[in-house]
């Protein structure tokens, strides 16, 4: 079966399972008529519908048709909605791809109570423009299916596959990563509003300043440090503020913050 063939059901159509469904489409390898969304509320799915999505509230009849299962739901609704489609799934036949955070492939596999193949996934918001930091792990899922997933992931932005015993930590440096650098766009959109810019220029100056920093890295395969050292000049007004900003505890802050969100992802299934 080609995968534009595929039956896709995402169990759980909000913003990153309808980003998802989005991506997979104009990868070209999908189509939108063979994707089925799921929420409780159908009228939240309506936008989608309009696409050509297929959208449901039954996610047992969702799984039942389908090849692929993606898990994209909050961890307090997994074990509800695996209990809701374990009769249905078919291990010969089906594959699942869980983003719900905090969740092992084992604790699928042992809630559904069947040898079924789940590969996990751990993508970002910027998914939604198709530039996603995705990863992926699996130690129960074939090559081919494993390949599978990240030719999906892989259009919506970059993959890396990483053992499952890295997915917290990634959760929270990728995942939680996103609202950590937006939060320092805002800081530095706030310090230029006050040294004269009107807010609505210095965020767009801010954000695309961090979009160019990033992308020194990306491109030049560069540690910060050396693109730091390009910037700053002896007694100069970049060391001046990144000195007096580690003074106040920049970087600690970063790494507290993501230290203080991987352990909290760790507890957010199993609260024991």
């Amino acid at each position: 079966m080609t995968n534009e063939n595929k039956k896709v059901a995402i169990l759980g159509g909000g913003n990153m399972g309808y980003a998802l469904a989005k991506g997979m489409v104009a990868s070209g390898k999908y189509t939108a008529e063979n994707i089925t969304l799921t929420r409780r509320n159908l009228r939240s799915l309506d936008g989608m519908a309009k696409e050509g999505f297929q959208v449901s509230t039954d996610n047992p009849a969702a799984v039942a048709g389908a090849d692929i299962v993606v898990l994209s739901i909050l961890p307090q609704q997994l074990d509800m909605v695996l209990d809701s489609i374990a009769e249905k799934i078919d291990p010969s036949r089906h594959l699942l791809i869980s983003i719900v955070t905090g969740v092992t492939v084992q604790d699928i596999r042992n809630r559904i109570g069947k040898e079924v193949e789940v590969v996990r996934a751990m993508p970002n918001t910027a998914i939604a423009i198709r530039e996603s930091m995705t990863c992926i792990t699996s130690s129960k899922a074939s090559p081919e299916n494993q390949a599978l997933v990240r030719e999906i992931f892989e259009a919506v932005g970059e993959t890396v596959e990483i053992g499952e015993d890295m997915m917290t930590p990634a959760t929270a440096l990728c995942a939680c990563g996103i609202a950590f650098f937006l939060r320092s766009i805002r800081a530095a959109a706030q310090g230029g509003t006050e040294i004269g810019f009107h807010a609505k220029e210095a965020l767009h100056m801010a954000a695309q300043t961090a979009k160019g920093a990033a992308a020194l890295l990306l491109q030049n395969q560069s540690h910060p440090e050396n693109e730091i050292d390009k910037v700053t000049s002896p007694k100069g007004c970049t060391i001046a503020g990144l000195n007096e900003m580690e003074h106040y505890g920049f970087s600690s802050a970063m790494i507290k913050g993501i230290k203080t969100s991987s352990q909290k992802a760790e507890q957010l299934y199993h609260k024991d």
